[in-house]
């Protein structure tokens, strides 16, 4: 039996889009990529802290992500920042379209993955944080950490 999670190798993650975002939904896509972009990709030059994905003409569009230009790469080398195309199916870009429009979120990439030796990107629909929001997750977040911490000091009493 194959586990989930087997094969499946991060190259980037994006945690501050779960600091600064809700995320209410996530999708699995595929990228097109050249070839030093992929040798890049898989030698982890990727940054995806100020991505996002749009939709235009039918068509998803993943901008703002930095892939480095590859180390060995010749004059044929590509360009760090450009807009790459998503491969999703018809039906998940007309949902993710008229979602964004409608009630105004976002996509934004959260990960970035090899997957049976191919390169996936999580992209999320989110919602932006609001500063009162994000102290709350904070909050939270502390007193879980605390909570944890008292649960494993009583366990070894």
């Amino acid at each position: 039996m194959k586990r989930e999670n087997e094969g499946n190798k991060t190259i980037a993650d994006n945690r501050q889009a779960r600091h600064e975002y809700f995320v209410l939904e996530t999708i699995e896509a595929g990228l097109v990529l050249t070839g030093t972009e992929v040798k890049a990709a898989k030698n982890g030059k990727v940054q995806l802290k100020d991505g996002w994905a749009e939709i235009r003409n039918g068509e998803a569009f993943l901008e703002n992500v930095h892939i480095s230009e590859y180390s060995h790469g010749n004059i044929e080398n590509h360009k760090p920042v450009h807009a790459r195309k998503l491969l999703m199916h018809k039906r998940e870009i007309l949902k993710l379209f008229s979602k964004t429009r409608e009630k105004g979120l976002s996509l934004v990439p959260l990960k970035m993955y090899l997957k049976d030796g191919r390169i996936k990107c999580e992209l999320g629909l989110t919602k932006g944080k609001k500063l009162h929001d994000k102290r709350e997750t904070l909050k939270t977040r502390e007193q879980e950490a605390e909570a944890r911490v008292a649960m494993k000091a009583r366990r070894y009493q």
